[in-house]
């Protein structure tokens, strides 16, 4: 597996701190967050999971912890919308340049408005997809929130 992904070489052209780790990937998985959490033998709260959705329409990247659910709800008031829904993964392997299950915030094809969980702020290091299948970064969601220009907010079920 290569530690080198879109994700690592924007992190590192960002001046980011942050480590790599590898686990292996269980495409069955129930849920791939909490396998991932489980894998690295850390508590699902502080390894987040990258889903992308669309509110009225548009493209958003969410950024919550594995463990949680979204609510649409909030996703879309975060970002002054009516109405948002899941992105179709096709849809979202195309627009991201990664493959469902190995989805970076970080690195993507395309620049999208980004919203982080404001509870993902109290921890010291957060894990997040390195841009591939079984493979993570940690580093402080300081520069989670810095370096993808995040919108805080509470976005969760």
């Amino acid at each position: 597996m290569s530690k080198v992904t879109p994700a690592t070489r924007a992190l590192d052209a960002a001046g980011v701190a942050f480590t790599v780790h590898t686990y292996d990937y269980d495409p069955e998985a129930e849920s791939i967050g909490l396998q991932a959490a489980a894998a690295l033998g850390e508590d699902p709260a502080r390894v987040l999971k990258t889903l992308m959705a669309q509110v009225d329409g548009k493209p958003v990247c969410v950024v919550v912890p594995s463990d949680q659910e979204v609510s649409m709800k909030k996703l879309a008031a975060a970002v002054s919308g009516k109405s948002a829904q899941m992105m179709k993964p096709p849809e979202a392997e195309r627009l991201t340049g990664y493959k469902v299950g190995g989805i970076s915030p970080f690195g993507q094809r395309k620049l999208v408005r980004t919203v982080i969980e404001q509870s993902a702020l109290a921890h010291d290091l957060v894990y997040l997809n390195g841009g591939q299948r079984g493979l993570q970064v940690r580093l402080t969601p300081a520069d989670v929130q810095r370096v993808l220009k995040a919108i805080v907010a509470d976005v969760l079920a």
